[in-house]
């Protein structure tokens, strides 16, 4: 877990104060829900408070809040008003009740926030100890930065167990994936998105590149109930409005935007489902049938075909998707590459995802190549990053701004563009021909040049030998060392 989310250990507390009746997979949409409602409460605080300053009497007008962004929240739904009732063995009722309330003053929420805190199998007297434990502002500026309530999320799917490979997209991924494709402004869609950290960026990035977030239009699609309804609350948290849906949907099975044509597109699809939908004469299987037992390539064809003529996508795949020598998807892999679709693969270092060290690539999808129809470029960025713990890597933003000022530079026909050894190549679909259309960058780039030292072929030999030899000594030391060790137990061995 990234060290900015300073509150991991409260979470574990959390989750402890609700074993007993529920099932620990439970435990984010009890937990979730009062993140929400603190978060909102916290920022509508903050400006009720500044309101107040200001000595006009508008801390009770519901047009003060709407005009920044933040939830005009009932006095039955304050923090303040939860927090001195978590004693009382209603504050299930209460909690339910704030959520009503809520949504009453916020129409678009309506049906989403969880309203299930009085059911008999939550402990009343838990609950109440879980209340007490939120002693941390969650209305901060520093929390609304961050993807927070995605990163609540991706916490406990790696405490208690993820569905079908899904994983929580982490923010340097995000970034990268934003950075490339560049939404300025059209539709953004995301045909799997969680807790809809993509839209969150997205939105970022327009801001802060001096556009208005209104210049992008949201479409997203979500299988599992309870992400669905967190992501339409991560969206409202930001004053996103975007079309997700009237409910939680298999986007294979029961597509919610058959007409979209998108802009832009950015995914992170669960990575090799071997259980899904597969409807042998879709219309989306243009490039061929991709297999029942893994969905990448499902993924692939239901992403191009949500492209408008000019549209790009950026998403995530496992590694072996680049590879894969199974029939269906070798097939799909060529017509794809021979259509001039693929534009772009970048294979990224282990360990960025927070719970699988799982090593994966970034696939961009280009239905506007008319100066590079024939050529794909290929970056491996597997050794960038620094282990910011013992098990995660970060990437810095210069990284992340070298990976797409060197695809932009490429994709613009910039003088600045140069194919780098070990790092970037513009290969001719020729090349990729050659190679059996495998599209894993290391064919390409070849390995990175070693800075000549200056010390001779001769001299090095030399050194290292005698490096060697002392280790060997050494390891043959050790092993004398342990063998006497041992027989002095009564543990001989020859």
């Amino acid at each position: 877990m990234a060290v900015n989310l300073e509150f991991e250990n409260k979470l574990w507390e959390m989750a402890d104060k609700l074993r007993g009746n529920i099932q620990p997979s439970d435990y984010k949409d009890v937990i979730l829900g009062l993140i929400f409602l603190k978060y909102i409460s916290d920022s509508f605080e903050e400006k009720y408070n500044e309101l107040l300053a200001d000595g006009d009497g508008f801390e009770e007008d519901r047009d003060a809040y709407g005009e920044e962004n933040v939830f005009f929240v009932p006095t039955s739904a304050r923090w303040d008003f939860i927090k001195k009732s978590a004693k009382q063995s209603t504050i299930g009722q209460i909690i339910d009740e704030a959520m009503i309330a809520i949504e009453r003053e916020n129409k678009h929420l309506k049906g989403v926030l969880p309203k299930n805190y009085a059911r008999p199998e939550l402990d009343k007297t838990k609950l109440g100890e879980l209340i007490d434990l939120f002693s941390f502002n969650l209305g901060s500026k520093e929390s609304k930065a961050q993807d927070l309530l995605g990163r609540v999320y991706e916490y406990f799917l790696g405490k208690f167990g993820s569905s079908d490979g899904e994983f929580y997209t982490p923010p340097t991924i995000v970034k990268l994936l934003v950075g490339m494709i560049e939404p300025f402004e059209g539709r953004v869609y995301d045909p799997c998105c969680g807790s809809g950290g993509m839209f969150v960026q997205s939105a970022k990035f327009v801001e802060e590149h001096q556009g208005k977030k209104d210049n992008i239009h949201i479409y997203g699609q979500e299988f599992t109930a309870t992400t669905w309804r967190l992501c339409k609350m991560n969206l409202a948290i930001r004053g996103i409005d975007g079309n997700l849906g009237d409910r939680d949907a298999d986007t294979f099975g029961n597509d919610l935007h058959k007409n979209l044509r998108a802009h832009y597109i950015l995914a992170n699809p669960p990575f090799n489902v071997s259980d899904y939908t597969l409807i042998q004469d879709d219309a989306r299987w243009r490039y061929g049938i991709p297999p029942q037992n893994n969905a990448n390539y499902a993924w692939i064809e239901h992403i191009i075909s949500k492209l408008s003529p000019k549209g790009i996508a950026g998403f995530v795949l496992a590694n072996g998707s680049m590879s894969t020598s199974t029939k269906a998807e070798a097939e799909i892999r060529k017509n794809i590459i021979e259509a001039g679709l693929v534009d772009c693969i970048v294979t990224m270092p282990t360990n960025l995802f927070y719970n699988v060290t799982i090593p994966v690539c970034l696939w961009f999808i280009s239905k506007n190549k008319e100066n590079r129809k024939n050529k794909i470029l290929f970056i491996d960025a597997r050794k960038m990053g620094y282990m910011e713990t013992r098990k995660h890597r970060e990437m810095t933003d210069e990284e992340i701004k070298q990976i797409y000022d060197t695809y932009h530079n490429w994709r613009d026909g910039k003088e600045a563009y140069k194919d780098v050894q070990g790092f970037c190549k513009s290969a001719d679909i020729e090349e990729v021909r050659g190679h059996e259309y495998i599209l894993t960058p290391g064919r390409y780039v070849g390995i990175e040049e070693v800075e000549d030292d200056g010390e001779a072929f001769d001299e090095k030999m030399t050194r290292l030998t005698e490096e060697l030899a002392e280790m060997f000594a050494k390891s043959h030391h050790l092993e004398e060392e342990i063998r006497h060790r041992l027989g002095a137990i009564g543990y001989e061995f020859q």
